[in-house]
C-alpha cells in the first residue's frame, strides 16, 4: 500500500511543482523520523529555494498550498515542518493496509515479466561446503528470493567446476588410492567426507612423493585435462563420477541452510558444445589479444585494469575464465538479467570479466555482481587447502544444539499451554538455531566482513532470529486462542473489520509499517541486498511488540469490535512477518 501512497504523492507533488513553474526532476522523497505522524515527506524546498528567491520554509507553504489533500484517496493532510512537507496517511490508507495484509501473500508484487537467473554459492566440488564461505549461499538464496518476491522469474543456477586442474586431481587421486592408503576415516557419513580424504591424499603425494612419481602423476593429470579441452567422452565420465557424487553431498549440507538450485550447470558443457572454442577465436582477434609469456592475454591496462586477463595456455587449453565467459554469454541469451553473487577475492576477476564481455560486443548492463566478504569465527580465517577450518555442517549442528538448550530453558517461562513434546523442542531448535546462522549473517550488509558469534546469534531479546522469529510465534499463538487457523488468517471470519477501530498509536505505528513491506521488498530488489528485508523486520518486531505490550486483543473488556480490527492486525502482522522471514530463508515458527 505505501508503493500507491508514494505514486499519489508523486502525482501531486509533480502537479504542484509544475503549476508554479518548477522543475519536477527531483521530488526530494525521503522517509520522516520516528517522531514525525507522516509516512513519507519531501525536501524538495531545499533545492528550490534559490530558484524561488525565498527561503526553503516558504518555499514549502507555496508548494503545499497547491496540493488539495481532498482530492487525494491514501493521503489525509500535507503539513510543512519547517522545509519539509509531510505527507499523512488516510483512514482509507489504513483500511486498505490492513485488508490487503490479512492475505498471506502480502508483500508479493506483480509479475514483472522479466526473467532472472541468480547463480550462487558454485563452490568447487572438491569437499565439504567450508563455514567460511558460508555466507555465499546464504546471500544468494536470500538475493533470489526477494527478486521472486518483487515479481521476477527467477532461476537459481550453481556453476560447477569440472573441468579445473584440481578436478583433475582429485579424479586422478579417486582412480590411484585405495581405502587402506588413507589416513583417517570420513568425519561424517556422507559421499564428500569420504571422497575428500581422496583429494587430500593426492595433494599430499604431489608435493612430497619421489620426482619421477610425481611427474608420471602430472602426466596423467595433464590427460585428463586434455581430454576434457577435447571434448572426450571418457575424460567427460572420469570426471563426473568424482564431481557428482560430492556435489551430491554438498547439496544435502547446501538444502539443511536451506539453499536449492533450478540447475546444475557444468563448465565442461560450454568445452563439449564448441562454444569455448569459438570464444577463443573472438577473443584472439580483439585488439587488446597478445601472446606473451607462453600464453594469450587480453591487455585491459586502457580499460582501467593493471593485470592481464590470460584466456588460452601455450598448449591451447582453457582457463576457468575463459569457459565462464562463454557461461556468461549463454545466459544473456537466455535470460533477460544475470546475477552472480561473488566473495571479495573475486573482485579483480569480475571487472576482467565484464570488461572483457563489453570488449566481445555484450550489453553488460543485464549483469549485476554482489560481492561480499567472508564469515570468520572468533578464532580467525580458516582454510580449506587441508582440512583444517570448519566445516558448515559444524556449524549447522552447533547451531541446532545451542538452540535446543535455549528453548528448554525457556520452557518454564512460557506463556501459552500448548505442552511441547520431544519432536516440537526438535523441530524448534532447527528452526532457531539455523534461522539464527542465516540471520545474522544475511542481516548486515554484503561487503561488511562480520564475525560469527554465538551469543549475539541466539539472543531471543536482542535484534536477532530468535527475537523476529517469537513475534510469528506469538501472533499465531493469539490467533489460535481465538479460534483463528493461522495459516488463514481471517480468511474464516464473517464479521467485517472496521479499521477505525485501530485508534492507538501503537496500532496505528504497526500498521503503518506493515504497509510498508511491499516497498521494502521492491527496494531491496533493485538494489539487490536483502539485508534491508532483516533491517526492516527488527522494525517491525519493535513494532509489534509495543502494540503487544499495551492493546489487549482478547481480554474480557475489549470491546468486540475492536477485538475483531486487533485480531485482523495480529493476522496482518503473521503474515508480514512470515513473507519477511522467508525472504530471508529464516524459518517462522507456528510456537516457540
Amino acid at each position: 500500500m505505501f508503493l500507491s501512497l508514494r505514486a499519489e504523492v508523486e502525482d501531486a507533488l509533480d502537479g504542484a511543482l509544475s503549476t508554479l513553474g518548477f522543475p519536477t526532476d527531483d521530488l526530494g522523497l525521503e522517509e520522516p523520523p520516528d517522531d514525525v505522524d507522516s509516512v513519507l515527506a519531501s525536501s524538495v524546498a531545499f533545492r528550490l529555494a534559490g530558484e524561488a528567491g525565498a527561503a526553503p520554509p516558504q518555499v514549502a507553504d507555496q508548494i503545499a498550498a497547491e496540493i488539495d489533500a481532498e482530492q487525494l484517496t491514501h493521503v489525509s493532510d500535507v503539513e510543512t515542518q519547517g522545509p519539509y512537507l509531510n505527507f499523512l496517511p488516510s483512514d482509507a490508507y489504513l483500511a486498505a493496509t490492513l485488508e490487503e495484509a490479512t492475505d498471506d501473500s502480502y508483500g508479493t508484487l506483480p509479475d514483472r515479466e522479466e526473467s532472472v537467473v541468480v547463480e550462487h554459492t558454485s563452490a568447487n566440488p572438491t569437499g565439504p561446503v567450508h563455514v567460511g564461505r558460508a555466507r555465499n549461499p546464504i546471500i544468494g538464496d536470500a538475493v533470489a528470493n526477494v527478486l521472486a518476491f518483487a515479481g521476477y522469474d527467477v532461476d537459481r543456477h550453481y556453476y560447477v567446476n569440472d573441468a579445473g586442474r584440481q578436478m583433475a586431481v582429485f579424479t586422478w587421486a579417486y582412480e590411484t588410492f585405495d581405502e587402506e592408503d588413507l589416513e583417517n576415516a570420513p568425519e561424517r557419513d556422507r559421499i564428500e567426507y569420504d571422497l575428500v580424504r581422496y583429494y587430500r591424499k593426492g595433494n599430499a603425494f604431489l608435493e612430497n612423493a619421489p620426482e619421477a612419481d610425481v611427474e608420471a602423476a602430472e602426466a596423467e593429470i595433464e590427460s585428463i585435462m586434455r581430454g576434457l579441452e577435447a571434448g572426450d567422452d571418457e575424460a567427460y565420465e572420469r570426471v563426473s563420477e568424482v564431481v557428482d557424487q560430492v556435489l551430491g553431498g554438498m547439496t544435502e549440507c547446501l538444502a539443511r541452510l536451506p539453499a536449492k538450485f533450478d540447475e546444475f550447470v557444468k563448465e565442461t558443457r560450454f568445452m563439449r558444445n564448441g562454444a569455448t572454442e569459438a570464444l577463443v577465436d573472438r577473443l584472439q582477434d580483439l585488439d587488446e589479444a597478445v601472446y606473451e609469456e607462453d600464453a594469450w592475454q587480453l591487455e585491459l591496462e586502457d580499460h582501467g585494469i593493471d593485470k592481464n586477463l590470460v584466456f588460452l595456455r601455450s598448449d591451447g587449453t582453457s582457463l576457468y575464465v575463459t569457459r565462464d565467459l562463454a557461461h556468461h554469454e549463454w545466459k544473456f541469451d537466455e535470460y533477460d538479467r544475470a546475477v552472480t553473487v561473488l566473495g571479495e577475492d573475486h573482485k579483480l576477476q569480475a571487472r576482467q570479466l565484464r570488461t572483457t564481455l563489453e570488449l566481445l560486443g555484450n550489453d553488460t548492463d543485464q549483469l549485476q555482481q554482489v560481492l561480499y566478504s567472508y564469515v570468520n569465527l572468533p578464532e580467525g580465517k580458516m582454510s580449506t587447502r587441508r582440512g583444517t577450518g570448519v566445516d558448515l555442517d559444524d556449524l549447522l549442528d552447533e547451531a541446532i544444539d545451542r538452540a535446543r538448550g535455549e528453548v528448554e530453558d525457556r520452557l518454564d517461562d512460557r506463556i501459552r499451554d500448548d505442552d511441547l513434546d520431544e519432536a516440537d523442542i526438535e523441530r524448534i531448535a532447527h528452526q532457531v538455531g539455523i534461522g539464527a546462522v542465516r540471520y545474522d549473517i544475511v542481516s548486515k550488509q554484503p561487503t561488511k566482513a562480520i564475525t560469527f558469534e554465538w551469543d549475539r546469534a541466539l539472543d531471543f531479546e536482542a535484534q536477532s532470529a530468535p527475537y523476529v522469529q517469537y513475534v510469528h510465534a506469538r501472533c499465531c499463538g493469539i490467533l489460535e486462542e481465538a479460534g483463528i487457523d493461522p495459516e488463514t488468517g481471517m480468511d474464516d471470519v464473517e464479521t467485517a473489520v472496521d479499521a477505525d477501530r485501530l485508534e492507538t498509536p501503537e496500532e496505528r505505528d504497526l500498521l503503518e509499517t506493515i504497509a510498508r513491506f511491499p516497498a521494502v521488498v521492491d527496494e531491496a530488489a533493485d538494489d539487490l541486498e536483502p539485508h534491508q528485508v532483516a533491517t526492516y523486520t527488527r522494525e517491525f518486531a519493535d513494532r509489534f511488540n509495543g502494540f503487544y505490550r499495551e492493546c489487549p486483543v482478547l481480554a474480557d473488556d475489549v470491546d468486540p469490535a475492536v477485538r475483531e480490527a486487533r485480531l485482523a492486525l495480529v493476522a496482518a502482522s503473521k503474515h508480514t512477518v512470515a513473507n519477511a522471514l522467508s525472504i530471508l530463508g529464516v524459518a517462522a515458527p507456528r510456537s516457540m
